[in-house]
């Protein structure tokens, strides 16, 4: 099942719990706008070449669009109307005046040189820009991008609406009008919202082990901060070329070192190496999905050793797998949820840009908290108050918002 059948399995799913009627669900199920271009631009080489780029505005009735900009080899449209589409509702389970987008261009950033890059990200502006701004569409870091794409496509957006626009992307240079924390936000929100789980459940973090698959900005940020902020031993991460395990634990600072000079978390010190299965299947207390879609199958679920499933990946876990990982008292932390911390940071820029006036670090980490906890504590009110699997609660959560949005527009007439 691709990301976007899943998208539309999570939304029938609610569909039928809230008797959602046809019409305001025909509204719900499909983009607002879809926008495409073949972006062309001159390699290093002198050859031209040409990269397909998206840009999915799903809803828009709780505020302007938000969403990243993802930079992978095999990028498509259904991939971008799923992230969407989970845009729409990450934003309203986390009481954001946000609707949800996606964007993204089909190549593998790390092939290309930072010039071709540079050229990559102002064709993409120069493509969509009449549809972005701070009160349209407001663009993010995603997967294979960072502040410095961000900072080329505002360059070329204030080129081409001869204006000052800080508030036009968020994750951007903190001298560009970027906010503190940011970087690591969706990392900190994981480890706020893993501890507002084990808080309920009664676990002792400092006791805890986790595993994380992924160790890009999200891995990376949720591994250091569970064990900074609670004390969790990191017994298992992975990137893309392979997993380390460590019973000892490991130290993700030396790690991010290692990988610096290695090009991979293969290979350090003290761990041996694992397979992606064995990382998702190890024995551990939380496991930390922050990689790709579709990566906890129905077989994976079966075998699953965890108490909390976090899910700071966007839709990591197949539909089917679910009620398995139900049925398995598995405590899940739904994405939606659960990696909402990088589009509230996001949005605390925003009102930073608008505002002209910026906080220190400590404050906008509080800011962050308190969103996190009030999302997390609705969530769990729902799920107990309905007795419903916890990614259901998330949802029919966020649906309070966003459907009351909606039907006061009167757009489901």
């Amino acid at each position: 099942m691709d990301a976007w059948a899943s998208a539309q399995k999570q939304l029938s799913d609610l569909a039928a719990f809230l008797k959602i009627d046809k019409a305001l669900y025909e509204k719900l199920s499909s983009p607002e706008k879809i926008l495409t271009a073949k972006l062309k631009i001159k390699m290093d080489s002198g050859k031209e070449q040409e990269f397909e780029a998206y840009r999915v505005q799903y809803n828009g009735s709780l505020g302007p669009y938000k969403g990243g900009i993802r930079f992978h080899p095999e990028e498509s449209l259904n991939t971008i109307k799923a992230l969407a589409f989970w845009m729409t509702w990450k934003c309203a389970v986390a009481g954001l005046p946000f609707g949800g987008a996606k964007g993204g261009i089909k190549c593998d950033p790390k092939k290309l040189s930072p010039g071709e890059l540079e050229r990559l990200c102002r064709a993409y502006v120069r493509a969509f820009w009449q549809n972005l701004g701070q009160d349209k569409d407001v663009p993010a870091p995603d997967v294979g991008t960072s502040a410095r794409e961000m900072a080329w496509m505002l360059d070329e957006y204030e080129k081409l609406t001869s204006s000052h626009q800080p508030g036009f992307v968020t994750g951007k240079p903190i001298v560009l009008g970027g906010s503190k924390g940011r970087e690591q936000a969706t990392g900190r929100g994981v480890a706020y919202v893993v501890a507002e789980a084990a808080k309920f459940l009664k676990i002792d973090l400092r006791k805890s082990t986790a595993a994380v698959q992924g160790f890009g900005n999200v891995g990376f940020w949720s591994a250091k901060l569970l064990n900074k902020l609670f004390g969790v031993k990191i017994v298992a991460i992975s990137d893309s070329k392979g997993g380390i395990y460590s019973e000892k634990g490991i130290d993700i600072d030396a790690l991010e070192q290692w990988k610096a000079k290695t090009g991979s978390v293969v290979g350090f010190q003290g761990t041996k190496q694992i397979s992606n299965e064995e990382l998702l299947t190890c024995n551990c207390d939380i496991l930390v999905p922050a990689a790709l879609e579709n990566q906890i199958t129905p077989e994976i679920a079966k075998k699953l050793k965890c108490k909390i499933l976090a899910e700071a990946a966007n839709g990591p876990t197949l539909p089917e797998a679910d009620p398995i990982i139900e049925q398995r008292g598995i405590f899940l932390i739904p994405d939606i949820l659960c990696n909402s911390g990088g589009v509230t940071v996001s949005y605390l820029e925003w009102v930073q840009n608008r505002t002209g006036y910026y906080w220190e670090e400590e404050e906008v980490h509080q800011k962050l908290q308190k969103v996190i906890s009030s999302a997390f504590a609705n969530v769990l009110k729902e799920k107990i108050n309905n007795n419903i699997p916890m990614r259901l609660a998330a949802y029919v959560a966020a649906a309070h918002r966003l459907l009351d949005a909606v039907l006061a527009r009167g757009q489901n007439a």
